[in-house]
């Protein structure tokens, strides 16, 4: 990845969300919600804190995590839809 995230900041790719509903019902782009599921590609070093210690990041490249519905700034790059979130927009990890 050619791009690294500062601080305690994480770059998600997004993951595709379903094009039609559980009854067959195919939806149209412009009904689709925006995805709240992707899967970390780079993380930043962790927070500083006040004492000028860095506190790692709780999550690693490779997890596919749930995210706040409008937070981050979303970035094109190459062909890849990403978002720049900060740690505390994460609110879960996905385990299978």
């Amino acid at each position: 990845m050619a791009i690294q995230p500062l601080g305690d900041r994480i770059v998600i790719k997004l993951l595709e969300q379903e094009e039609k509903t559980k009854g067959g019902i195919i939806l149209p782009d412009v009904a689709k919600e925006k995805p709240q599921e992707g899967k970390i590609v780079a993380v930043g070093k962790g927070r500083l804190l006040d004492n000028g210690s860095t506190k790692p990041l709780e999550v690693r490249v490779g997890d596919r995590i749930l995210f706040a519905r409008y937070s981050g700034s979303e970035v094109t790059h190459g062909n890849d839809e990403l978002l720049i979130v900060k740690e505390d927009d994460i609110l879960a990890v996905v385990k299978n």
